[in-house]
């Protein structure tokens, strides 16, 4: 019984009506977090490290992704390569968000969450044992299919756990914190890096092969903690009535065919994709031109290509610890004003944020010291979207198609994302194939975060409202 039930109960009882107002008052005024139960913070915890690791893993892949094509095709085919392994990725991340979270919704949020858990973990790892192209696409697909589920089923699962009132800085929270997976990875990246410089690294190992190994090892220490999760009562509850009245939970079919959950859904998809692109289609190709930069100062160095190698590794890690460092107050500001002053225009602004943002490194950023300041603004506009993603998909949905409608609009919204690095690859070959054509390419494909403004008028302002119901 909670303490409003008990109160409420006694109130009957003895026919007062001032203890109860007062204990409602009381419990209004506690932060959110205040009126956590211990299921409460266990289940936003790990749901919390889960897509925190997830974040971990996506970065890990960003800094290792342009030395692993390096190594196993070759330095002159990586601009060109490269593109298509993110693409491969992003299409495996499509496909895995769009079937876990249909599964979640049908059989359980914290059952399929271990699943994708344990998918991008193994495949990790084994990323760093590829021998070619082709096995190296094909771990990361695997990876993208468990990568995909994470945030949808994370997101699912604690909308339908903790109170009302702590749902949206709550997951506003899960996603901020997902910048410290992030940072993490920057900052694994660096110490590789700095041993890589001081040829410290195990025999017979490159450095993009210790960041994939090291990738994988968290998420194995979260799954037994999974495991001790019990499904959202609310959930349990949802699926007894909605077989009783023959609704069927994570139907494409109904999401679609709903005339309210369509719209909501293929609107949602927009908004997505547009921040989506912003971020993986083109903002997370910066270590290129940070490791562009690193190559013209030591043009005239006698570094080893290994030592040139180790430098890139070091100053492409740094630049992501910068990036994340904006990303995390983006997230934290943007979810705040979400909260505040509505969903709409949180989501907006921070669209726009992430256009400005993008183009002004993809243009200007012309040397190290720039990075200091110019890469954590670009993170600030660049994962403020998610931040309002986070808070606003799940609200969109009814109980039984709220994983499969949060993992539609942001997972499928990667089938576009995939087509942005591929565009830049072409655009960038067909302009010359060197740094300056893809600096040229990523600023011709941001404009495709304008379009996510445009789809906001028609979606609903759900500031203040309870949770849609079938």
């Amino acid at each position: 019984m909670t303490r409003f039930d008990f109160y409420q109960e006694e109130s009957d009882m003895s026919g007062g009506a001032s203890e109860p107002i007062q204990a409602i008052d009381r419990e209004d005024e506690k932060p959110w977090w205040r009126i956590f139960n211990r299921t409460h913070w266990m289940i936003f915890v790990v749901a919390s490290m889960a897509w925190m690791i997830d974040c971990m893993d996506q970065q890990i892949f960003n800094l290792a992704r342009d030395p692993a094509v390096e190594f196993l095709v070759n330095k002159e085919l990586t601009n060109i390569y490269a593109p298509y392994t993110t693409s491969v990725f992003l299409v495996g991340w499509a496909i895995g968000g769009l079937i876990l979270g249909s599964l979640g919704d049908r059989y359980g949020r914290a059952k399929m969450l271990l699943v994708a858990i344990l998918m991008y973990a193994v495949c990790t790892g084994l990323s760093a044992f590829a021998k070619g192209f082709w096995d190296f696409s094909f771990y990361r697909f695997i990876t993208g299919l468990g990568v995909g589920g994470v945030f949808g089923l994370a997101v699912a699962l604690v909308s339908d756990s903790v109170p009302d009132r702590s749902r949206a800085p709550a997951l506003g929270m899960l996603q901020s914190l997902s910048a410290l997976g992030n940072i993490s990875a920057g900052l694994i990246g660096i110490g590789v890096g700095f041993l890589a410089i001081r040829q410290a690294l195990p025999a017979n190992l490159q450095a993009w092969q210790i960041l994939f190994l090291i990738g994988g090892i968290p998420a194995l220490f979260l799954a037994p903690l999974l495991l001790r999760i019990n499904e959202p009562q609310k959930w349990v509850d949802a699926k007894k009535e909605g077989e009783l009245k023959g609704i069927k939970f994570g139907s494409y079919a109904n999401l679609l065919g709903h005339p309210v959950w369509r719209k909501h859904a293929w609107l949602g998809l927009v908004a997505c994709g547009a921040g989506i692109i912003g971020l993986w289609g083109i903002g997370n190709f910066h270590p290129r031109i940070v490791r562009s930069i690193v190559d013209a100062h030591l043009a005239a160095s006698n570094l080893t290509p290994e030592a040139i190698a180790a430098e890139k590794t070091y100053w492409g890690s740094v630049g992501l610890f910068l990036q994340n460092i904006g990303g995390f107050l983006g997230m934290l500001v943007l979810s705040k004003l979400a909260r505040v002053k509505g969903r709409r225009i949180a989501l907006g602004l921070a669209l726009l944020l992430s256009f400005l943002t993008t183009v002004m490194v993809f243009r200007f950023m012309r040397e190290i010291d720039q990075m200091y300041w110019m890469l954590p603004v670009m993170g600030f506009g660049q994962y403020s979207v998610f931040g309002v993603y986070a808070i606003y998909l799940p609200e969109l949905f009814p109980t039984s198609l709220r994983g499969t409608g949060t993992s539609f609009c942001y997972n499928f919204g990667r089938l576009l994302a995939a087509t942005a690095p591929f565009t830049i690859g072409q655009v960038t070959r067909s302009l010359g194939g060197n740094i300056e054509a893809f600096r040229t390419s990523g600023i011709a494909v941001s404009f495709i975060l304008l379009l996510g403004i445009i789809v906001l008028p028609f979606l609903p302002e759900t500031k203040g409202k309870p949770l849609p119901k079938d």
